[in-house]
């Protein structure tokens, strides 16, 4: 791997002719992702025969290129002034109600636009004990999952709030509509998650060195080909309720990565997943006292609520 401060010369050969410049040096400096050598290219640290170019350059082989690499500024998270929904706040917790299509924290890839943005410009300080990226942060919810997520103003209420995670003595309570008709009124899905070999960016509760995992569901109502469900995890692993009740070949409607169609005929288009997490229980992190958040069902599934009822009313 080249030092973030050293001068790279290349040439291009006869054979890669037509092939645009930030592809091309995608290729021959695979550890740098093809967005940042667009930058470097941008920002004129790319140099085509002595000559700033664009990223869009296509060779004609014979070319000399000097690239001097420079060193991605840190990522951090940054106050942004984004709109927030806040249930509850006091100064050691907050409940916020997040909206589907937005990410919690900042990472790879998303600097800007995500939860953890909005909190601090709200706030100013969160706790630092899930470190610079992930302020407050306790738990996460999916980017297309909507609800309360709690979020811990010190580290005190962190560790606290982080211990009752992981002794499973968080309530949290889900509201989801799945592919089919279930059969049973309720029921206990027990069964490993681990991530998928074959597709990186899912789990699957098909592997045998999978995390124990466990969801209890009973259903609130039924439609021709679908079904509404509380759905409780008593475990948190990544994806666990999508996962699982695809396992049992009920889908989580608007969830294409785990088997739902990603339009239903006769509907309108749901840019989400129909999974909300409703309500969340907790013992308060100083007083000790049992609290429950609640968030009300979005507007868009109640919207396809409504407009199954009207299909089966009709039917």
């Amino acid at each position: 791997m080249q030092p973030e401060d050293s001068r790279i010369t290349l040439s291009a050969p006869a054979s890669r002719a037509g092939v645009r410049l930030d592809k091309f040096l995608h290729e021959e400096l695979p550890e740098t992702s093809r967005a940042r050598i667009q930058e470097w290219i941008r920002a004129g640290r790319v140099r085509v025969n002595g000559r700033v170019s664009e990223p869009s350059y296509r060779l004609k082989g014979g070319e000399i290129i000097e690239v001097e690499p420079a060193a991605p500024p840190p990522l951090r998270a940054e106050p942004e002034p984004i709109p927030l929904n806040v249930l509850y706040e006091d100064e050691h917790v907050i409940a916020v109600d997040k909206p589907a299509g937005m990410v919690v924290h900042v990472g790879a890839g998303r600097r800007s636009g995500t939860l953890v943005n909005a909190l601090l410009a709200r706030y100013g300080s969160l706790s630092g004990a899930g470190g610079e990226l992930r302020p407050g942060i306790v738990h996460r919810l999916d980017r297309l999952t909507s609800g309360v997520i709690l979020v811990a103003r010190n580290d005190m209420a962190h560790q606290r709030l982080a211990a009752q995670f992981a002794a499973r003595q968080i309530e949290k309570v889900y509201l989801a509509l799945v592919h089919r008709e279930l059969k049973e009124d309720h029921g206990v899905i027990e069964a490993p998650i681990g991530r998928d070999p074959v597709r990186r960016t899912r789990m699957t509760a098909r592997v045998r060195q999978g995390r124990a995992a466990t969801t209890e569901y009973r259903v609130l109502r039924r439609f021709p080909g679908f079904t509404y469900l509380e759905v409780r995890p008593r475990t948190g692993r990544t994806h666990q309720i999508r996962t699982h009740l695809a396992s049992i070949g009920h889908p989580v409607v608007g969830d294409p990565a785990y088997g739902a169609p990603r339009r239903v005929e006769g509907m309108p288009p749901l840019e989400r997943y129909f999974l909300h997490a409703h309500r969340i229980g907790f013992a308060h992190p100083a007083t000790g006292e049992w609290l429950v958040i609640e968030s009300p069902l979005p507007a868009e599934l109640r919207a396809w609520l409504e407009e199954l009822e009207v299909r089966r009313e009709s039917a």
